[in-house]
């Protein structure tokens, strides 16, 4: 059920599905947070800038985790930990250094609600 964000640079995008990346971080935030169901994943690739020089282009991946409440501090920052030295592992080993890695590992609110979409469309008559 956990639902991840991933922001990153449009040059990095592709990484996270030619290397397996999607489902060593699927499998590593389903074990971590001991969650059921599967993760509902959205990748945004973006245009990116760092610091005051728009022309300066830094490549940047954000990954945030939307848990339901009731996990530790201590399971969330050990998750934000781990999903930090995964990406550093799959993104050195594609030769790419120089990237601002941040992870994020937060409570869903109190509203989240989800409702699988198995009914079948009704026939208009």
């Amino acid at each position: 059920m956990p639902h991840l964000t991933i922001d990153c640079s449009s040059p990095l995008a592709g990484l996270f599905e030619r290397s397996g990346l999607l489902g060593e971080l699927h499998r590593l935030v389903l074990q971590e947070s001991r969650s059921q169901g599967v993760c509902k994943t959205w990748l945004r690739p973006a245009l990116t800038y760092v610091g005051e020089n728009p022309e300066r282009h830094t490549s940047l991946v954000h990954v945030e985790v939307g848990l339901l409440a009731g996990r530790s501090n201590a399971l969330k920052d050990r998750l934000a930990d781990r999903i930090v030295e995964l990406l550093q592992r799959h993104l050195s080993a594609a030769g790419r250094r120089a990237v601002i890695i941040s992870a994020e590992v937060r409570d869903l609110a109190s509203s989240y609600r989800l409702v699988p979409h198995h009914t079948a469309q009704r026939r208009v008559q």
